[in-house]
């Protein structure tokens, strides 16, 4: 009834038939891999929440929320980069294993509703606002979460961030920009961050 979730099954799909058919006696090992819903800065994309909610305030307005209640996996970016670079690893070592589907995606207490998400950002942020969208739109699933037990378990991937934490350096990756500070350098200075947390050098 999704066709957004319905769509990323396709893709598994697909995925599982190529290398049944094509892959397997070969030697190649081949994966497929989704994220939760990343954010983080320098993300402008349009209907997307957090771009969208940033736009809007720098433009002077509220933000447009269509479905608050919604629920919904987030996480930084840098988490499941770190969970498909852990997994690339091991795919070019050849090790069939790893084949097949992959979920990176954040402890369920971060699964929370675009609400929340709005709520949180407007008190973190002064001069930030947010109205309710009450026209209809096309369906979309309320709850939506991932099970990332085998990435945790053969893995021994884990989400280093909190969403609060993750969504503070969003807020100060865009006020980094707001600023006109060297944003590649900022990045490299967040990237370094999440390493040192993650106890990666």
């Amino acid at each position: 009834y999704d066709p957004y979730s319905s769509s990323k099954g396709c893709a598994e799909l697909v995925t599982a038939a190529y290398r049944r058919s094509f892959f397997t006696d070969s030697g190649i090992a081949l994966a497929s891999a989704r994220s939760g819903n990343v954010i983080g800065g320098g993300d402008w994309s349009e209907d997307r929440l957090i771009p969208d909610f940033l736009r809007a305030y720098d433009s002077g307005r509220p933000v447009v929320i269509r479905s608050p209640g919604s629920i919904r996996p987030w996480q930084h970016v840098l988490e499941p980069l770190s969970g498909y670079l852990l997994l690339a690893e091991k795919l070019y070592g050849g090790e069939q294993s790893v084949a097949g589907p992959w979920n990176f995606g954040p402890p369920d207490q971060d699964a929370r509703s675009v609400g929340w998400i709005i709520q949180y950002l407007v008190d973190a942020i002064p001069g930030a606002t947010w109205k309710s969208d009450h026209e209809n739109h096309v369906h979309e699933a309320n709850c939506l979460k991932l099970d990332s037990s085998k990435a945790r378990e053969l893995l021994g991937w884990q989400t280093r961030w909190s969403l609060e934490k993750a969504l503070n350096r969003v807020i100060e990756w865009h006020q980094q920009w707001r600023s006109g500070g060297n944003m590649y350098d900022y990045c490299r200075e967040q990237i370094a961050a999440y390493c040192n947390e993650a106890g990666v050098t």
